[in-house]
């Protein structure tokens, strides 16, 4: 298992999950689906691991930490870009907005597809695959290299800081630049730029 450091590699078969804002304050969920980096500002932290899993289990609302959540966003899940991959049992985008929107109610239980509407949360996929262009968002006119971060889902009412308990915020990366709005795919070749520090408040 890898141990997240200052020299550690994005690798097969290790997926890891990460937390960013956005500089007005939007929540973002990054799955680097083995392939994306992560920011060398989470990786100096001494056991970002620890802290990444916590942060995670309070997503999910299996924390042993934390018994008091967020209220439900209830709001909506919007499909922006999405995995040729995944999503090639769907013939068309119609398809896959359908199979999402099933999925996807703030009253149905929590799962990858009801962050947003749930939580409020923006959900970024690493481009994944064993080779360059196995795999690609689609919907997304430029091209992506395997590790570049493009945005999958997004919500209708977002979280904020504030949805997280103070000691797990210093592990969520935080940009002055980038807004999840608009940011639709994130070089991952400039991710320690995009993303260079951690909230501090």
């Amino acid at each position: 298992m890898s141990i997240l450091n200052l020299d550690w590699k994005p690798e097969f078969g290790t997926i890891y999950t990460w937390f960013a804002m956005d500089k007005f304050g939007k929540i973002a969920v990054m799955v680097n689906n083995c392939f994306g980096d992560l920011p060398k500002a989470i990786l100096s932290i001494e056991n970002a691991e620890v802290l990444l899993d916590e942060l995670t289990d309070y997503m999910w609302e299996e924390s042993d930490i934390y018994d008091s959540y967020p209220e439900n966003k209830m709001g909506d899940t919007k499909v922006d870009l999405y995995s040729a991959q995944r999503f090639s049992h769907l013939t068309t985008r119609d398809e896959v907005d359908g199979w999402i929107k099933e999925r996807s109610h703030y009253t149905q239980k929590l799962r990858e597809y009801s962050l947003p509407s749930i939580k409020g949360l923006f959900v970024y996929h690493a481009v994944e695959g064993s080779y360059e262009g196995e795999d690609y968002p689609v919907g997304y006119e430029s091209n992506t290299k395997t590790g570049d971060y493009f945005r999958f889902l997004m919500p209708t009412v977002c979280a904020t800081i504030d949805d997280f308990p103070y000691k797990l915020r210093r592990i969520i990366a935080v940009s002055k630049t980038i807004d999840f709005s608009k940011e639709k795919v994130i070089d991952n070749d400039e991710i320690n730029e995009f993303f260079p520090d951690l909230y501090i408040g």
